[in-house]
Order: C-alpha cells, then sequence, then structure tokens
C-alpha cells in the first residue's frame, strides 16, 4: 500500500475508535470551536500540539512554521493571531520550539541556503547576535545550540507584546497570557522559559501604542 493510502486507512480507524469513545465526539467539535490556547510552534513533525499536551482536538488553535518564528511582516501568522485573540478570545497564547531545531541549527551556521530560507533564518541570527556573548561562551555546539533555542523563543513571545493585537486585548480584557515553552525531543518535557501577564512594563515605551484601534 502507497505511504498516503496508509495515511487515509489509519484516518478511519482512528475516527471509528473516536467513536467507540464517545459517539457524539464529532458532532460537538462540529457544532463549536471554543479553544482557550493559541500554540505558535515549529513546523517540525516530531512537536505536534495536541499530542504533546496531551490535548483533544478543539482545545489548542494552532498555528505552525520554521522554528517558531514571529515576524510582523507575517501576514500569515497575524491573521492567525488576530482571529484567535480578537474573535476566539483565548486566554492564552504559547510559543513553543524544541531542542534539536534543525531551523536553529541552520541559523548558526553561515552556509548559504538560498534567498527565501536565508531571509527567514536572519530572524533567529539576530537573537544569536544580541546575545553573542553569552552564547560564545557555551564551548559545546549542541549546548549552545540549546540555548540559542531557549532565546529564541524568548524573544518571539516578547515579539508578540509589541503587537497592537495583543496590546488591545491587554486594553480590553486584561488577556492573554503570554507563554513561551521549549519541548524536549529526548524526554517528552515541556520546560517553561518565559511567561507573561498582561502587564505593559515588559514592552519598552517606543513599541507601546497609545490608542489602539
Amino acid at each position: 500500500m502507497e505511504s498516503y493510502k496508509e495515511l487515509l486507512k489509519q484516518n478511519k480507524e482512528w475516527a471509528s475508535r473516536m467513536l467507540e469513545t464517545n459517539p457524539e465526539f464529532f458532532q460537538e467539535l462540529a457544532d463549536t470551536q471554543n479553544p482557550e490556547f493559541l500554540w505558535i510552534g515549529c513546523s517540525d513533525s516530531r512537536v505536534p500540539a495536541n499530542e504533546v499536551t496531551g490535548t483533544k482536538p478543539g482545545a489548542i488553535f494552532v498555528h505552525r512554521n520554521i522554528a517558531n518564528i514571529v515576524l510582523h511582516a507575517d501576514v500569515n501568522l497575524f491573521s492567525v493571531l488576530e482571529y484567535a485573540v480578537k474573535h476566539l478570545k483565548v486566554k492564552h497564547v504559547i510559543v513553543c520550539g524544541h531542542y534539536g531545531c534543525g531551523g536553529v541549527n541552520a541559523a548558526m551556521s553561515n552556509n548559504d541556503f538560498d534567498q527565501v530560507l536565508n531571509m527567514w533564518l536572519r530572524a533567529i541570527k539576530d537573537v544569536y547576535r544580541h546575545n553573542r556573548e553569552e552564547l560564545d561562551q557555551i564551548e559545546s555546539k549542541e549546548l549552545r545550540a540549546m540555548r540559542l533555542v531557549e532565546l529564541n523563543v524568548k524573544e518571539q513571545s516578547l515579539k508578540l507584546c509589541k503587537t497592537s493585537v495583543i496590546q488591545k486585548a491587554w486594553q480590553e480584557r486584561q488577556a492573554p497570557q503570554i507563554h513561551g515553552w521549549v519541548y524536549g525531543l529526548k524526554d517528552g518535557i515541556l520546560k517553561e522559559v518565559i511567561s507573561i501577564k498582561p502587564d505593559f512594563s515588559v514592552i519598552d515605551p517606543i513599541y507601546v501604542f497609545d490608542k489602539v484601534k
């Protein structure tokens, strides 16, 4: 059997198991979407949001890209962010990276990955540059990469606080909280790197909007 047909077969088996557990499972999912969390994660196939958090479909609204980057010119990400925060009114936004991230490892190198990927990885290179003093003191390349993963998650979390989407929600409903996590491929454990409650003091004043519409 071809691999894609195997996926279709496994889908039918999964749907059957869900109905055995709860005959109303799919009808309940179809009737409403009311997730409490927005997950901004890495596209890496080894870090599926629902599985690593032990949650069922419908609990987490998900956006994924290479190395869980928050770029202010990324219309795709911001359409997801605005919908999740403004319309779904999520209570928490999670930026989740993972150790062993290929995007982070690539950004640490001087390899030319062609223009589009080079532009994307530059966001991580900037994180390295801003934290060079700390990172260059780490002799082990593996440990240095692990620390860069953590610093990247922290930086992307703070970038969210600089957006008008988040700031407006903070003004109107004192939510969402922003969380930065790192997932360990070797042990399956999520590590909290940063947690930010609605608080404009975490943002440099140059990024704070006077009147958010």
